[in-house]
């Protein structure tokens, strides 16, 4: 690899990281203004982007559950559930289980809540409970747990 190549390898990567924690500050805020909205959209879907050069389906999966969380508590059910089956396609082609594989049903259960698709809905959460229990860090555990119990039902 030349030189060229791993400094856009390194810029990929940081911009990929800065635009991650970005979109999920703005998760986290409260009363977000509809510019912080938009800005969320575009710094979740810049991090993917960002991803697609330098990173394995393992960021491509995270990258992708990102985006259907932010599609969801905007209340775009049909993207969310678009990128919420993407991140469970990489969790799949990448064999990655654990903490990866129930936040992708975790992001499927939130889209069909916000499409009002209640057996949908039932079934992901089903699937997310099902494999917590190959999660191994019980911090980890607890945490999705309190993540799957925040989905209105």
């Amino acid at each position: 690899m030349s030189s060229m190549d791993e400094e856009m390898c390194t810029i990929h990567r940081k911009l990929a990281v800065e635009a991650f924690n970005g979109a999920w500050d703005l998760l986290e805020k409260e009363n977000r203004t509809e510019e912080e909205d938009l800005q969320m959209i575009h710094q979740a879907h810049a991090s993917r982007y960002h991803w697609g050069f330098v990173g394995t389906t393992l960021e491509w999966a995270r990258g992708e559950w990102q985006i259907s969380r932010v599609y969801s508590v905007l209340g775009h059910g049909k993207e969310a559930l678009y990128h919420g089956e993407k991140s469970l396609q990489f969790c799949k082609e990448g064999s990655h289980g654990d903490f990866d594989l129930v936040f992708a049903f975790e992001a499927l259960a939130r889209a069909s809540a916000v499409l009002s698709e209640k057996e949908d809905m039932i079934k992901w959460i089903s699937l997310a409970r099902e494999a917590v229990k190959s999660v191994k860090n019980k911090e980890d555990e607890e945490y999705v747990l309190r993540e799957l119990h925040s989905i209105s039902r």
